[in-house]
C-alpha cells in the first residue's frame, strides 16, 4: 500500500528545502527525497587534511530573505548561523596590471573607484542608484509572484515608468559602455552577467542591480563555510516536521493528464500526494520523470546557462593580497563570451578565485589557503580535466600568482561531473541564461500544467542563485495555499 502525505518534494537542493519549510509551517506532512546520501543541492563541499572547500556556491547575499524563511519556522538567521560581514567585498585585477579592491562601504567605494580612473567615483555612483531603482521595482513586480508570460509582470507595475526603469531592452554592456569611459570598468559590470551564466553582451541591463545588491545589503561569509548555510536549512527543516529522505531516487511522477498524485521511486515504493514541487532541472523533470512533450517542446526556446570548470586546490604559504573573493579578468572579454557562445573555451579567461581561509582560518592548516578556482565554460563542453588544471595555474602564473610549486594536493569538476551530480544537462549551473529580452518569459513556470505540480529551483521562475530561488520557494508555497491543492 502506498505511504500517502500532504506534499512530496523532489531534490534536496536550497530552493525544495525551503518550499518544505514553508509548506510543513503552514501545517502539511511533508517528505522530500534526494537521490544522492546528502542533501542541498550545488551546496557542497569536500575536505583533505585540515582543508575544507566550498564547491557550490561560495558567496552568500541578500541575508533577509533567509532570515525571513527561518522566521517562518519560528527561529531566525541569527540563531542559526554566524555570519560575517566582508569588507573588502572583491579584488580584481586586470593583465596590465590594473587592480581595484571594492570596498563594502559606499562612500569608500565611491573613493576606490574615483582612485581607479579620473570620473569613475561618480559613474559608479550613477550605475549602483540605476542598480537601486532597478532593485526596487523588480522586487515588487518580478520577484513577488509566478511568471507565465509578461502580463503577470505587467500587471504588478504600478506605472510604464517601472518598466523603463528595470532596464530591459538594453544589454548590460551596453548600459556599462554609456556609464563608465574606462573599459577596465566595462568588463567590471560585465562581470555581473555570470552571476546567471549569461553573457554581459546578451543578458539585458536589468542584471546592473545585482552589484547594487552587493553594495547596498553586503557580501556575507557563513563561518564554517556554506555547507552551515545548508545545514542550517536541513536542521529549520527537521525542526518544523519535514521528513527529509536522502538515498531516494524517483523514478517517475505519478499523473493523469490533468494533475499528479504522487511519485514512484527507483525501487517501486510509491508515495501518494496531492502535491509535487520539482526541485530538479526542468529538462530532467520533463523529460525523464514525466512524459510531457509540449513543456520539452517549450524547453528548446529556453537556452543554457554556462556550466564551469573547478578546482579545488590546497596550497601551502600565504600569498600577498590575497582577499576572499578575487578575479582575474580576460584581456579581452568580448573575444571571451564569443567563444563560451560558439561552444569553445576561452583562449584566455577570466578566473575566479575564493580562499575563504582569508576570513576564516577553520578552512585550511595555519600558514596555508584553500583555493576555490571557477572558468566559465559552455554546458555540455568535453574537457581533459588535468589539462584544464594545468592551463587555469598557467593563467594565474601569467597574472603574477604563482601556485605549481605550492599546490599540496587538488580536486577537479568538469561540466560532465555536474551534469552527473545534479541531472543537470550539460552540467548547465544555473538552469537557462538570461541571455535575450524573452528570457525571464520562457523560463518554466512556478505552477505547471497539471494540477499539483510546481517547480521550484535554478531552471524556473526567478532563476539560479541561493537568493532566488530562496525567493522562488516563496512563490511556490504561495501558489500551493492559493490553489487550495491539499485538502
Amino acid at each position: 500500500m502506498a505511504e500517502r502525505v500532504d506534499a512530496v518534494v523532489v531534490g534536496a537542493g536550497v530552493g525544495g528545502l525551503a518550499v518544505a519549510i514553508r509548506l510543513a509551517a503552514a501545517g502539511h506532512r511533508v517528505v522530500v527525497l534526494e537521490r544522492r546520501d546528502e542533501v542541498g543541492g550545488k551546496v557542497a563541499s569536500t575536505a583533505w587534511n585540515g582543508y575544507r572547500f566550498d564547491l557550490g556556491p561560495s558567496l552568500l547575499t541578500l541575508p533577509l530573505v533567509f532570515d525571513e524563511l527561518f522566521r517562518v519556522a519560528g527561529t531566525s538567521l541569527a540563531d542559526e548561523l554566524a555570519l560575517v560581514r566582508l569588507d573588502p567585498q572583491f579584488r580584481y585585477r586586470w593583465p596590465d596590471g590594473a587592480e581595484l579592491t571594492v570596498p563594502d562601504d559606499r562612500g569608500a567605494a565611491v573613493d576606490a573607484f574615483g582612485m581607479f580612473s579620473p570620473g569613475a567615483g561618480e559613474a559608479w555612483r550613477r550605475w549602483d542608484e540605476r542598480g537601486r531603482r532597478i532593485w526596487d521595482v523588480s522586487e515588487r513586480t518580478f520577484l513577488a509572484g509566478p511568471m507565465a508570460g509578461p502580463w503577470p509582470l505587467i500587471r504588478r507595475m504600478r506605472s510604464p515608468l517601472d518598466l523603463a526603469a528595470i532596464d530591459p531592452l538594453r544589454t548590460l554592456h551596453g548600459r556599462a559602455v554609456r556609464c563608465f569611459g574606462d573599459p577596465h570598468l566595462v568588463q567590471w559590470a560585465g562581470r555581473y552577467a555570470t552571476y546567471s551564466g549569461s553573457s554581459p553582451f546578451r543578458a539585458p541591463a536589468t542584471l546592473a542591480c545585482i552589484s547594487h545588491i552587493e553594495s547596498r545589503f553586503g557580501c556575507w561569509y557563513p563561518i564554517g563555510g556554506l555547507d552551515a548555510l545548508r545545514d542550517a536549512l536541513s536542521r529549520v527543516a527537521v525542526g518544523v516536521g519535514v521528513d527529509l529522505r536522502p538515498g531516494c531516487e524517483v523514478a517517475r511522477i505519478v499523473a493523469s493528464e490533468d494533475a499528479v498524485s504522487g511519485i514512484e521511486l527507483v525501487d517501486g515504493a510509491r508515495l501518494d500526494a496531492a502535491v509535487v514541487v520539482a526541485d530538479v532541472d526542468a529538462e530532467h523533470l520533463y523529460g525523464d520523470l514525466l512524459d510531457d512533450g509540449t513543456e520539452r517542446r517549450r524547453l528548446r526556446h529556453v537556452t543554457r546557462s554556462t556550466s564551469g570548470f573547478v578546482v579545488a586546490a590546497a596550497v601551502r604559504g600565504l600569498t600577498p593580497g590575497l582577499r576572499h573573493h578575487n578575479v582575474w579578468f580576460s584581456s579581452d572579454d568580448r573575444a571571451e563570451f564569443e567563444a563560451l557562445a560558439a561552444g569553445n573555451m576561452a583562449d584566455d579567461p577570466t578566473v575566479y578565485g575564493c580562499i575563504s581561509a582569508v576570513t576564516d582560518p577553520s578552512q585550511a592548516p595555519e600558514g596555508c589557503e584553500n583555493w576555490f578556482l571557477l572558468v566559465n565554460t559552455p554546458a555540455g563542453v568535453e574537457l581533459d580535466p588535468d589539462a584544464q588544471r594545468s592551463r587555469v595555474v598557467d593563467v594565474l602564473a601569467s597574472r603574477g600568482v604563482e601556485l605549481l610549486g605550492r599546490i599540496k594536493w587538488s580536486t577537479t569538476i568538469t561540466p560532465a561531473d555536474m551534469a552527473a551530480r545534479y541531472r543537470a544537462p550539460g552540467g548547465s549551473i544555473y538552469g537557462s541564461s538570461s541571455d535575450g529580452r524573452r528570457a525571464a518569459f520562457v523560463r518554466p513556470n512556478n505552477r505547471a500544467r497539471r494540477r499539483g505540480l510546481y517547480l521550484v529551483g535554478g531552471s524556473s521562475h526567478p532563476g539560479g542563485g541561493l537568493p532566488l530561488v530562496t525567493i522562488g520557494a516563496r512563490i511556490v508555497a504561495d501558489l500551493v495555499e492559493q490553489d487550495g491543492v491539499i485538502a
